[in-house]
């Protein structure tokens, strides 16, 4: 999980503004007529920042990092804001805490987005954001249930430090699949619409959360390999998902990564050693990764255990989840 740290920069009146920044942020306070008091605005500042970060990185990567402040009573009773842009109503502000400040401000924050809710369940938490109001209701509770279904078991069974508090944003601007950065899963809007079985998207995805090996662990193969292997192993519905592991030909390699290093990865549990997965894992959160890794845990090369594998791929047994099984 990604911790934003805040800190208050207020450098006071510059001519009609106030200005601070902090954490790629940034805030310019304009009061032409000086009409509201130095303490009140100090509060405003200190609201920004620790609303603003919050939602500029829900709403996505492209939203601005500063935003102008000013205080106009005609166009709202409160608080109105969107990116780049607060307007305060300066009566409704005058003697108001930063805590009743904070919470307008994020309420105002949250109407950009077509759905937003918190729902907590056995000490997990998930916020889930949705800019595309087009998007299925029965296809985001499915979504969410998932998580709670899934996610805590992959941080009991593979890192149990991973965060309780997890974020879902499904952006109709975001073009390819899903993504995790931090404690954030960023969903294409296109891809849930065109694949709404798909729900053990969240399995893959949540298991990078709770992979958090940084930079440089290792290769890239390997983390997406192993997600997929999660995927297959530990998801609730892969049936329904319409997604299996594909079958071994002779052009693939344990690099294609994916569903294709998943495979292997099945192959390996159940020829060579079982729990092999769940000790890389635990090698390249530590960054004890190494190709050497191969030789000590299985006594042979990854080449060399890849060239068996091709020998003898259907030496597998492949059981796919599927909640209609299930009932």
């Amino acid at each position: 999980m990604i911790k934003h740290f805040f800190t208050l920069a207020a450098i006071g009146l510059i001519s009609f503004s106030s200005f601070a920044q902090s954490n790629g942020c940034q805030i310019t306070i304009k009061d032409d007529q000086q009409a509201i008091e130095q303490k009140t605005k100090d509060k405003l500042s200190a609201a920004f920042y620790n609303v603003y970060p919050w939602f500029a990185s829900a709403d996505g990567y492209r939203t601005k990092r500063s935003a102008d402040l000013i205080f106009n009573s005609n166009e709202t009773t409160d608080i109105k804001a969107k990116a780049g842009e607060i307007i305060v109503n300066g009566d409704w502000v005058k003697g108001k805490s930063q805590k009743k400040i904070e919470k307008q401000l994020r309420n105002a924050f949250t109407k950009n987005w077509s759905g937003f809710s918190i729902q907590k369940k056995k000490g997990y938490k998930l916020t889930f954001i949705s800019k595309d109001p087009l998007l299925d209701p029965l296809l985001k509770q499915k979504l969410i249930d998932t998580y709670f279904e899934i996610y805590p078991t992959l941080v009991k069974t593979f890192n149990n430090k991973s965060t309780h508090n997890v974020l879902f944003v499904v952006d109709t601007a975001y073009k390819a699949v899903a993504e995790a950065s931090g404690n954030r899963i960023l969903f294409s809007a296109g891809y849930l619409n065109a694949h709404p079985t798909d729900i053990d998207v969240v399995t893959h995805e949540t298991m990078h959360i709770v992979q958090g090996y940084g930079y440089s662990a290792g290769p890239v193969w390997l983390t997406e390999g192993i997600a997929d292997y999660v995927r297959y192993q530990y998801g609730v519905d892969n049936v329904g998902s319409k997604w299996s592991l594909p079958a071994y030909n002779a052009k693939q390699s344990y690099q294609n990564s994916y569903r294709i290093t998943a495979r292997f990865f099945a192959w390996l549990e159940q020829n060579i050693k079982p729990g092999l997965v769940a000790t890389l894992d635990q090698q390249l959160r530590a960054h004890q990764y190494t190709e050497q890794s191969w030789n000590s845990l299985t006594g042979k090369s990854i080449d060399q255990l890849w060239e068996e594998y091709s020998k003898n791929p259907g030496q597998v047994k492949l059981k796919y989840s599927s909640k209609a099984e299930k009932g």
